[in-house]
């Protein structure tokens, strides 16, 4: 029964996270931390840091891992199954629509407004990942419960991929050196 469930929850993300791995973390976050609660917020976290330094997308490295987590090798089949069947089966038929009306204008529409809500489930993953890092899972937002030695990694971050422009791997790296040695320093 859990690999059915794993199965259909993935199914669902696969269906509706439109724009990619940063737009299906919100529907990640639904399905795996509050609908069946296989995961804790920061546990969250975690695996939304581990698939992004994972190759690969976002939401089947989730899939797998949280399949792993949950039911072992067959449960990550099975979640992974469910997140990419729907693309498989859309991809191609959107594929073959698209050639066919490429040029339509309706279709061209209909493309452009999904971009906005497709920028909202980014900013909402985003900033529901940035309260747990700054906070922790409780979500209790204090000026004294603030981790400042994240948010000022963080912003160094922010200033060397904007400013800067440095690489992200080297941006991420960096930042993990950066925790690390604050979590030594610190105790």
């Amino acid at each position: 029964m859990i690999y059915l469930q794993l199965f259909l929850s993935f199914l669902q993300i696969g269906l509706f996270s439109f724009g990619g791995g940063y737009a299906a973390m919100p529907l990640i976050q639904g399905q795996v931390v509050t609908t069946h609660k296989w995961l804790s917020m920061a546990e969250f976290t975690d695996l939304i840091t581990i698939s992004q330094m994972t190759p690969g997308p976002i939401a089947v490295n989730s899939a797998t891992f949280v399949g792993i987590k949950i039911a072992g090798v067959p449960g990550a089949f099975a979640a992974t199954f469910g997140c990419i069947f729907p693309s498989c089966i859309i991809v191609t038929l959107i594929a073959k629509m698209y050639l066919k009306y490429q040029k339509m204008a309706m279709l061209q529409e209909v493309l452009r407004s999904l971009r906005p809500a497709v920028v909202a489930m980014i900013a909402s993953a985003g900033i529901s990942i940035l309260i747990t890092a700054f906070w922790g899972s409780s979500a209790n937002i204090t000026l004294s419960g603030t981790k400042f030695s994240l948010v000022f990694i963080f912003l160094i971050c922010v200033v060397l991929l904007q400013k800067v422009k440095m690489n992200p791997i080297w941006v991420m790296l960096l930042a993990g050196v950066m925790k690390v040695v604050v979590s030594y320093i610190g105790g």
